[in-house]
């Protein structure tokens, strides 16, 4: 066990990443196609094939995602993570057309102090290209990929993961792109809001302050109220249950509890959170008992894959860039 998401059997993941643009892209594989549904709770989401993931929809199975920087822009890095896997011979056959389904989502990384102008392309979808091809069992997390770019209201967002076992057996993995308008931290820290889900001491081992003062309840955004659009956090969990498309559905509505439990505030109407849930479809569950007690552990490892994330991310190297968490409180 890793605490990543590709603790899954046959789960990849791949960053690609330019540092001058202060930006990047994560790609999430399958080794062969996954039921895979979405939950949307942020006001301003920006998501590719988002629709096709709804349970009335036809289409049930995806061959991966991809988490990307660079706001409507990103939506890009589907296209370069589709022509990689269109190169393996992956996806869905309809006569003699194969087509890779691959959904995706961005944040809102623009104003970082990376240089943006690009000229008339956009860089995502060579970035979704080179992250699918990049893609292992084994990833960095932190300013990585769609973290590279990422912010909070206090300290540098990134990218962060994690996994947990339910007591059958059955696999839940998650990662995530924390780019919040709110904080991952009670006040300024060392406090994370996950610290009653962490596992050992994977981002500090802080736990929670005594007493809670107004200070650490007082709300606190990102940037000015004109800024609030440089939100979003993106999470994608992958479990190894055999659900339907429904009930993977179902445990994207739970997991999207952990947002709530690791970000305050949360949800907010230009923040584009989502959940996109997938399972691959190999250990049996209980439609109703044991998809209670996945959720809920989903949930938990939502919240601390988002704690990961500022936990191990490092500021950028730019005047007046963001902090990172570890600047301050990690030695």
């Amino acid at each position: 066990m890793k605490n990543l998401i590709t603790d899954i059997a046959g789960v990849r993941v791949g960053h690609a990443h330019d540092a001058g643009l202060a930006s990047g892209v994560t790609a999430i594989l399958f080794d062969k196609p996954a039921v895979a549904s979405i939950d949307v709770r942020g006001g301003g989401p920006g998501i590719r094939d988002g629709v096709l993931l709804e349970p009335v929809n036809t289409v049930e199975q995806v061959d991966g995602f991809t988490l990307s920087g660079g706001s409507a822009f990103g939506l890009d890095s589907g296209g370069g993570a589709q022509a990689w896997l269109a190169e393996q011979g992956r996806g869905f056959a309809i006569g003699n057309a194969t087509i890779p389904i691959v959904p995706g989502g961005v944040v809102f990384d623009m104003l970082n102090g990376g240089d943006k102008a690009w000229g008339r392309f956009s860089p995502y979808r060579e970035l979704g290209y080179a992250a699918a091809a990049a893609a292992s069992d084994d990833f960095a997390l932190g300013s990585v990929g769609a973290g590279l770019g990422a912010t909070t209201a206090n300290y540098k967002g990134g990218l962060g993961s994690a996994s947990a076992q339910t007591p059958g057996g059955i696999m839940v993995g998650a990662i995530a792109a924390v780019n919040a308008i709110g904080s991952v931290t009670i006040g300024d820290g060392p406090w994370f809001w996950s610290a009653p889900y962490e596992v050992g001491d994977e981002f500090g081992g802080h736990g929670m302050p005594q007493h809670f003062t107004p200070e650490m309840l007082a709300v606190k955004l990102k940037g000015a109220a004109a800024a609030t659009a440089e939100n979003t956090t993106l999470v994608t969990i992958v479990t190894d249950a055999a659900l339907t498309k429904t009930q993977v559905k179902r445990l994207a509505m739970m997991a999207q509890t952990g947002f709530a439990r690791a970000i305050y505030p949360v949800h907010a109407p230009l923040d584009g959170d989502v959940v996109f849930a997938a399972a691959t479809g190999v250990k049996p569950v209980d439609p109703l008992a044991g998809l209670t007690e996945l959720g809920a552990i989903a949930a938990n490892t939502v919240a601390r894959a988002i704690a990961r994330g500022v936990f191990e991310a490092t500021a950028l190297p730019f005047a007046d860039a963001q902090p990172a968490w570890r600047d301050r409180f990690r030695r």
